[in-house]
C-alpha cells in the first residue's frame, strides 16, 4: 500500500514538473510586428506568459529606446513601452528575457517599412456586405479545424457554421465587379473561438489572428490586393466594445480593471437616450455604457490606458498590415465616448485619407447626429466620427414605401429626415442601405413588391451618402430577422453541389435576372457619372403622394420622381423650373426612353430616374 502511494506520489510530482516545463514562458507578444515612420513614435507591447513579470527586459537596436516596464496584477504580463524614433531603419531585433537562475529567451521582433496603401472610402464608392460564413465556399479543407471550440457545422441550422470563407469570397470577384461594387464590407473574419454561434464573428478570441475557418492572415490580405487590382476597396468590421468571454484577455485578465465587472451579470439597457439626456441619471448612464450587450461578450473598461493602447495598436497594424481602406465600428454607442474620440483622432493621425463610420441603431435624427464629427452639443469633445449606418433614412425609406402618404408620414418621412440633414458636418458621409445582417431583407419588408423594390434601388444609388447593399438583396433573397439567422441564409451556388447557382443569369429566375440587372444599370451608372456620387441635393415638397428630387453638378442633372399612390397619375414639371432649367427631355436611365419633361405620366406606386437633356 505504503509502495503503491509513493509510487503514485512520484508519477504526480514528475507529471507536474513536465507540465510546468512544457508552459512557454513566452505565449504571445502583440502587436506581432511593427512598422517605422508613424507619426506616433510610441510602441506599447503585450507580454504575455508564465510569471513573465518576474523577469527583466532589454534590447538593442539602432532608434529603438526601452522607455519602462509596466507590470500589472496578474504576473503573467508585462507591457513594454518603446520610442522608435524618425530615423529607425526597418530590420529585426531581439527582445531580451533574462531571470537569475534561468535561461535567458531571445523573442525576436521585427519593424518594418510602411506601405500606406490606403485610399479611403467616400459617396462614390459603393459598398457590398457580406457575411463571410455564409457568402461562398472556396476551400472545404478549412471548413472544420481540429481543436477549435465550436464543433457545429451543418447547413441546414441557421445557428451553426455553414463554411463559407475568404477563397469564396475571392473567386466571386468578377461577380462583384459585374454588379458595379467598389467596396466590399465584410462582417467580422477575426478569431471566434466561440462554443456556440461563432458564424457571425462579433465576439472575437484574437485580436491579430484571422479566423483559420475562414482563411488565415497572409489570405486576408490577399482578398485586400485582389479587390485593389480591380480598383475595388476594403472594410474592416471592428468591435471595439467587447471581445468573446474564450479571449486570452478574458481567461487570464492582465487587471481587474480590464473588464467592466459587476456583482452579477449586469446587460446593458441598450437606451443611448442616457448619453445626452440633460436629465439622465448616473447609473443609467453606466448602465448603458458599463452593462454587457451579451453574457459571453465581456465589456471592455475602455477608460484603462492599457486597453486603449491595445485596441488602438490592433487597429493601425491591420490597416497597415492589410492596406485597408475603411473601418466600420460595431455597437458604436455603447463605447466609452472620449476614448472613441482618442482613437479616431489616432487613426486620422497616421491615415489621413481613412475612413470610418460607426453603427448607431437609434431612433430620431438628433440622437444620431449626436455621435457624428462636428457636433459637441451636450458633450465638451468632438467624437471625429466621419459618419454612421443611417438608420434615419433606413427607416424613412421603410415608411415611405410602405406607409399612407401623410402630412408627416409616407414619403414626407423621407423628405423630413433629409431636410434635417443641417444638423450633420457632412451628411455626405452616411451610409445608405436598405437592409443588413441584423434586419429584415428588403425585399421581405416590402412584401416583395417588385415595384417597391426598384423604387428601393433608386433611392439607394440616388440620394446623397454612401450606398450599401446587403449581399442577395440584388437576387431577391427574402426573410425576416425573427431570429438574426434568417437573413443571414447562403447564397445560391457559393457551395459545390448547389442546386441553383445564382451567380450566374441562367441559374436566376426571370424576376431575379431583371432585379440584378436594374440594380447592375443603376450602380454602373453611378459609378461613371459624378453627379449621383458628390452631386447637389435638391428636394421639393411632396405634393399629394409624388415626390421629386434632383442630383446635379455643373455638367449634369439628374431627376428622380416617385409616385407613391396605389393610382397612376400625371406630373406637370412646371414648378421644378428652378431645377429643369433649360431641359426639355429626360433621357430614363434604366429604359433608354427619352421623354418630354413638361408632363410625366406616372404608373402608380413607381419611380422613375431621368438625366435630363
Amino acid at each position: 500500500m505504503r509502495r503503491n502511494l509513493f509510487f503514485l506520489v512520484l508519477i504526480f510530482f514528475v507529471q507536474s514538473q513536465f507540465l510546468f516545463a512544457q508552459q512557454p514562458a513566452i505565449e504571445r507578444i502583440e502587436p506581432l510586428n511593427w512598422w517605422v515612420g508613424f507619426k506616433d513614435t510610441s510602441l506599447q507591447l503585450l507580454v504575455h506568459g508564465h510569471q513573465i513579470a518576474n523577469k527583466k527586459v532589454s534590447l538593442s537596436y539602432a532608434g529603438v529606446k526601452l522607455i519602462n516596464i509596466q507590470k500589472v496584477d496578474n504576473p503573467n504580463y508585462l507591457f513594454v513601452n518603446l520610442q522608435i524614433s524618425p530615423a529607425t531603419k526597418p530590420g529585426k531585433f531581439n527582445l531580451i528575457f533574462t531571470q537569475v537562475g534561468e535561461k535567458t529567451i531571445n523573442y525576436p521582433y521585427e519593424l518594418k517599412k510602411r506601405t500606406n496603401q490606403t485610399q479611403g472610402v467616400t459617396d462614390k464608392d459603393f459598398i457590398y456586405l457580406i457575411m463571410p460564413d455564409r457568402f461562398a465556399n472556396g476551400d472545404e479543407s478549412n471548413d472544420r479545424i481540429a481543436g477549435m471550440k465550436d464543433k457545429t457545422f451543418s447547413r441546414d441550422s441557421i445557428f451553426y457554421r455553414h463554411g463559407g470563407d475568404l477563397q469564396g469570397i475571392i473567386n466571386k470577384l468578377p461577380y462583384l465587379q459585374e454588379l458595379g461594387v467598389t467596396t466590399l464590407w465584410l462582417n467580422p473574419v477575426l478569431e471566434n473561438d466561440e462554443y456556440k454561434t461563432s458564424y457571425h464573428g462579433y465576439a472575437n478570441t484574437e485580436n491579430y489572428q484571422i479566423d483559420r475557418r475562414f482563411g488565415n492572415n497572409a489570405l486576408y490580405k490577399k482578398l485586400v490586393d485582389e479587390c485593389h487590382k480591380r480598383g475595388m476597396k476594403m472594410i474592416k468590421d471592428l468591435v471595439h466594445n467587447h471581445i468573446g468571454d474564450q479571449h486570452f484577455l478574458y481567461l487570464d485578465p492582465p487587471a481587474k480593471n480590464w473588464f467592466h465587472q459587476w456583482p452579477k451579470y449586469t446587460g446593458t439597457t441598450y437606451k443611448d437616450q442616457t448619453l445626452f439626456d440633460p436629465y439622465a441619471a448616473s447609473a443609467d448612464k453606466k448602465l448603458m455604457t458599463d452593462g454587457w450587450f451579451d453574457r459571453h461578450m465581456p465589456d471592455v473598461d475602455q477608460q484603462n490606458p492599457l486597453v486603449k493602447k491595445y485596441i488602438t495598436q490592433s487597429h493601425i497594424w491591420w490597416v497597415e498590415y492589410a492596406g485597408l481602406d475603411g473601418f466600420r465600428l460595431d455597437t458604436y454607442a455603447y463605447n466609452d465616448k472620449v476614448f472613441m474620440a482618442e482613437w479616431a483622432k489616432a487613426i486620422t493621425a497616421e491615415f489621413p485619407k481613412f475612413t470610418f463610420f460607426g453603427e448607431t441603431w437609434v431612433n430620431g435624427t438628433a440622437n444620431q447626429v449626436f455621435f457624428t464629427a462636428g457636433n459637441t452639443v451636450n458633450q465638451h469633445f468632438d467624437t471625429g466620427l466621419q459618419g454612421v449606418t443611417d438608420f434615419q433614412t433606413y427607416f424613412a425609406i421603410n415608411e415611405t414605401l410602405n406607409g399612407k402618404f401623410g402630412w408627416t408620414d409616407g414619403v414626407n418621412r423621407l423628405y423630413t429626415v433629409l431636410a434635417s440633414d443641417y444638423q450633420y458636418k457632412d451628411p455626405t458621409r452616411n451610409v445608405l442601405f436598405l437592409d443588413n445582417h441584423d434586419v429584415s431583407r428588403f425585399y421581405s419588408e416590402i412584401r416583395e413588391d417588385f415595384n417597391k423594390y426598384k423604387s428601393g434601388i433608386i433611392l439607394l444609388f440616388s440620394l446623397r451618402g454612401i450606398p450599401q447593399m446587403y449581399y442577395g438583396t440584388e437576387i431577391l433573397m427574402k426573410n425576416y430577422a425573427n431570429p438574426d439567422g434568417k437573413v443571414r441564409e447562403d447564397f445560391p451556388g457559393g457551395w459545390a453541389g448547389d442546386q441553383t447557382n445564382k451567380f450566374t443569369p441562367g441559374g436566376r429566375t426571370e424576376k431575379e435576372n431583371e432585379a440584378f440587372n436594374f440594380v447592375k444599370k443603376l450602380a454602373n451608372y453611378r459609378k461613371n457619372n459624378a453627379v449621383l456620387q458628390t452631386g447637389k441635393l435638391m428636394q421639393f415638397v411632396p405634393e399629394k403622394g409624388i415626390y421629386v428630387y434632383f442630383r446635379y453638378n455643373a455638367q449634369k442633372t439628374v431627376m428622380v420622381v416617385m409616385n407613391t399612390n396605389e393610382q397612376a397619375e400625371e406630373l406637370t414639371t412646371a414648378r421644378f423650373e428652378e431645377r429643369i432649367g433649360k431641359y426639355k427631355t429626360g433621357l430614363n436611365i434604366v429604359t433608354d426612353e427619352q421623354l418630354p419633361l413638361n408632363k410625366l405620366q406616372l404608373a402608380a406606386k413607381t419611380t422613375y430616374i431621368f438625366e435630363l437633356q
